[in-house]
């Protein structure tokens, strides 16, 4: 014999009940225990179990819809059962009951005084009620104060991209156990070669200070290949060529782009490259081969004013670069004290293949280019 499962009352405060989501369909056989479909309430979304096995003959509510508790949910009973008399007694006692809705406003009487403190006329909240059969209540009022008379906020869908940076960055964090260096550079003599060079170029060709930090970089991991690594779970990979990925800020999210065999391109055909591959980037014009198989990560924010950051290793990679903007410091020269220029970077590094002291190497031979940058030039 069929049976009608209504909607329970998950809490002691519930009225009404939303459907989110079904586990069985119409047809389906269904035994004690099973959860049958999962229920939000005014406190939490539940599972919803059932005590009774069978066949699912009727679904009474849809998923995102709501009813009301002890209204009919579902009903059970066996294959082929005639329930069109139980549908038919439950529809009319709906359409009895939206008949009443349509005469009058049902709402308690602190709803009611609620309303009429903050202005709002009844009327706009007909049909709007999540108590017994519709009646307002005191939530409704502070849920239309609230969506209505103050500031909504947006909610925005997550783009794929910002998706796949999330379970690539999460993954990353949570699988590589990450440690920072942290360095202070005087770049004095840096920003008098970027000077100096660019004097002898024309407006096009124009050197950055990104460039230069990147040949830098190379450089140095041609004197430390133990940083030009990766990890796998059951080796270590020794990459013999150099690939730099940039990263690079578009209107989704983060793009990185690979400069290839960075140590045997001219300053020159770096910035060259840096340049249409940031342009195409930002158009969304960058092709998917050419923001793979980088083997280390910068990452500068110093155009943007930051003195100091760190940053998530870029996996495969076993380390990534953060470096921040150029600031004058009082700094200790020829045992006096001056104004100078310096610039502060971070290298992030995976403890599980780079240790302290290789790290700190590293850094070591990267600050001497960049306070002598004339040598990444030989």
């Amino acid at each position: 014999m069929a049976e009608i499962i209504s909607m329970p009352q998950l809490s002691d405060t519930m009225e009404e009940g939303t459907v989110i989501k079904w586990n069985k369909k119409i047809g389906d056989k269904v035994s004690e225990g099973d959860i049958l479909a999962e229920i939000e309430t005014d406190k939490a979304t539940q599972d919803f179990e059932i005590d009774i096995s069978g066949v699912l003959l009727f679904i009474g509510v849809k998923e995102g819809e709501k009813t009301r508790v002890n209204d009919i949910l579902a009903i059970i009973g066996e294959e082929g059962e005639d329930i069109s008399h139980i549908i038919s007694k439950s529809n009319k006692r709906d359409t009895k009951y939206q008949n009443n809705k349509q005469d009058r406003i049902f709402i308690s009487p602190l709803a009611k005084n609620m309303a009429k403190s903050i202005g709002v006329s009844i009327s706009d909240i007909k049909g709007k009620g999540s108590g017994e059969y519709g009646r307002i209540v005191k939530r409704d009022i502070e849920y239309y104060e609230k969506t209505n008379l103050k500031e909504v906020n947006q909610k925005i869908a997550h783009s794929s991209m910002r998706r796949k940076i999330a379970k690539h960055l999460t993954f990353s964090k949570l699988s590589a156990p990450h440690y920072y260096l942290f360095s202070e550079i005087n770049v004095d003599k840096l920003i008098e070669f970027r000077k100096n060079l660019n004097n002898k170029l024309s407006l096009e060709e124009k050197i950055s200070f990104n460039d230069i930090i990147i040949k830098a970089v190379a450089q140095s991991l041609k004197k430390h290949p133990d940083i030009n690594i990766s990890w796998k779970e059951e080796e270590v990979i020794l990459h013999s060529q150099i690939h730099i990925g940039i990263a690079v800020a578009v209107k989704d999210g983060l793009i990185v782009p690979v400069i290839k065999n960075v140590d045997k391109k001219s300053l020159l055909q770096i910035s060259k490259e840096i340049k249409d591959k940031v342009l195409r980037s930002k158009s969304k014009k960058i092709q998917p081969e050419e923001i793979e198989n980088s083997t280390f990560t910068v990452s500068n924010l110093g155009m943007y004013g930051i003195e100091s950051f760190t940053s998530i290793i870029n996996t495969p990679n076993s380390s990534i670069l953060s470096v921040g903007s150029i600031m004058k410091r009082p700094i200790i020269k020829n045992s006096k004290i001056e104004i100078g220029n310096v610039m502060k970077i971070t290298l992030s590094c995976d403890h599980r293949i780079i240790d302290g002291a290789i790290g700190s190497s590293y850094i070591h031979s990267l600050r001497k280019f960049l306070e002598d940058p004339i040598t990444i030039l030989f």
